[in-house]
Formats: C-alpha cells, structure tokens, sequence
C-alpha cells in the first residue's frame, strides 16, 4: 500500500539528511526502496490518470517541507537538509505531519503568506488526511462528476420516449454523427419504427446510416430486446445500429452482440450520462477552475 504523503515526511527528511545535494530522482528511488512501494503500486495513477499517486504524493511532502524549512535546494532538481531540518532530526517525531509543520513559523508564513499566524492556527483543515491536494481535488471534481450522472440519468427518467429518443439523437450529433445542419438525423414515426427509434448519418457525406433504439427503462435489458433490434437492423439491409438505454444490459446481452456479423453498440445509462458530461449535453458550466504548476524552464538563466 502507497503510503499517505505525510507519512513520507520523516523518511524523506532523514533520507536528505544523510545525503549531501540529493537530486529528485534520488530522493524517488530511495523512497521507493525504503517503503518497498511495489512495481505495481508505482504504476498507479491519480484519477485523472497524468500523475503517479507515490510520485505525486512524494512531490508534495517534498513540498511541505521546503514550505518549514526543513530542508531547501541550491540549485534545480537538488535539495538539501537545512540547519533547522537538522535540529529536527536530533530530537525526531514519531511522524512529521501538517499538524507538527505549524509550529515552525516559517511555514505558517510560506504556506499562506496573506494570512496571519493566528488565523492558520485556527484554520479547521483537516489534519490527518491521507490525500495530497491534487487528489483531494480531483477525488471532489470525480464526487462532483458522479452526482451530476446521476442527476441526468433522474432528468431523463422524467422525459417522455419521445423526448429521450431526442436527446439521443443530440448525443449522437455532438459526438461528431450526422450530416449537415438540417440533414442530419431524424426521429422515425412511432406508427411504423419497424423497432427502429431513429436514424443518423455517419458522416457530413452520409456514407453509411446508423439506426437508433432508445429504450427509458428502469429494468435490465436483456438478450431478447437486442434480438428484436438486430432482427430491425436486418429488415432494413443495416450493418450498424446503437442501442442505447438509461438502465443497463445483462450479461447475455453483451455476449451476442460480440458475436454478430452486424456492428452493434450497446449503451447503458452510466455511459449515456458519461457522454453526455463529455459532450456538455444537458449540462450547463457552473464554475471554471484553472490548476497551475511552476514552469521550471522559466526561471532557467
């Protein structure tokens, strides 16, 4: 298990100690030896799936303890145990956490310069968690993410068919189907579907047609129902066709479809509200947050 980033503080504190100018590679590889991180655990990657968790949670305890003063870097990607770092280490602590860091009062200053000593004493955060920022971050905007799936999929169960099989069709055309503007797609008369809800071109030229069923249930679909879809798909000499719901397929269903000669696309309604997040269908944009990090190369002389 990848420890948490505060419980990397005191090993990296002692690990710079003990070594004079410490690159970062160095400082990685010393701690992935010293906690026996895994090469499988070192391949696990944030939510967001572009940073290493053990990289990134080693990047910010790092970070923690330049912000005390404990340790410092003379020069680029080099760092170095302070005088105070080493003070620490002649009398350590079981583990240096946030809540140990805030008694040095460069840290308080370094960690929020425009605040006072006393308002980040009194700061409420929370001391023992096991996250970085980045995660913690990302874990609320993945928590955010989720509840608006869900709010969706609770949208589109009030719709009528009608409407849904609408909102398919938008889907479908902010993905990239369709053809021009007003020739795009269509909705097929309920009197005479033949089981097929709509039809869109595949491309602006219109070189293929893709055939539609939407069904708003709130029960599995099974393999039965994809028989009948691919049973339309064959009246109509179609070699494409997506089926689509905002409840979910059984097993079996899944199994047929990988078996025809016939390209089938099944899309449960956790995919569905997925694509339509993607595609800002639906949705409207509530707060936008810009995440930075230092350009090194700027401050190259």
């Amino acid at each position: 298990m990848i420890p948490d980033f505060q419980s990397f503080m005191l090993p990296l504190l002692e690990f710079i100690g003990k070594n004079d100018d410490v690159p970062v590679k160095v400082i990685k590889e010393g701690m992935i030896k010293h906690f026996n991180i895994t090469k499988e655990e070192q391949e696990q990657k944030t939510p967001n799936g572009k940073q290493f968790i053990y990289y990134n949670r080693i990047a910010w305890a790092i970070s923690y303890l330049k912000m005390a003063e404990l340790i410092y870097y003379p020069q680029r990607g080099i760092y170095k145990i302070s005088d105070q770092g080493k003070k620490v280490l002649k009398n350590p602590p079981q583990k240096i956490s946030i809540a140990y860091l805030k008694q040095f009062d460069n840290f308080l200053r370094n960690r929020s310069p425009v605040k006072t000593k006393k308002e980040n004493i009194d700061d409420p955060e929370q001391e023992v968690s096991e996250k970085t920022p980045d995660e913690l971050f990302e874990l609320s905007y993945t928590q955010i993410i989720s509840n608006l799936k869900e709010q969706l999929i609770q949208k589109i169960n009030e719709c009528s068919p009608y409407f849904f099989e609408q909102i398919v069709l938008d889907l479908l055309l902010k993905m990239g189907y369709g053809g021009s503007e007003n020739d795009s797609g269509e909705i097929t008369q309920k009197t005479a579907d033949e089981g097929i809800d709509g039809i869109i071109k595949e491309d602006k030229l219109g070189l293929d047609k893709i055939y539609i069923q939407a069904k708003k249930w709130e029960n599995s679909v099974g393999r039965p129902e994809i028989q009948k879809f691919v049973g339309a798909l064959q009246g109509k000499r179609a070699k494409k066709g997506v089926f689509i719901t905002t409840s979910e397929f059984s097993k079996e269903a899944y199994e047929y479809v990988k078996n025809l000669d016939i390209a089938v696309i099944l899309i449960d309604g956790e995919k569905l509200s997925q694509y339509m997040v993607e595609n800002e269908l639906g949705i409207s944009l509530k707060h936008n947050f810009k995440i930075y990090s230092i350009d090194n190369d700027y401050f190259e002389e």
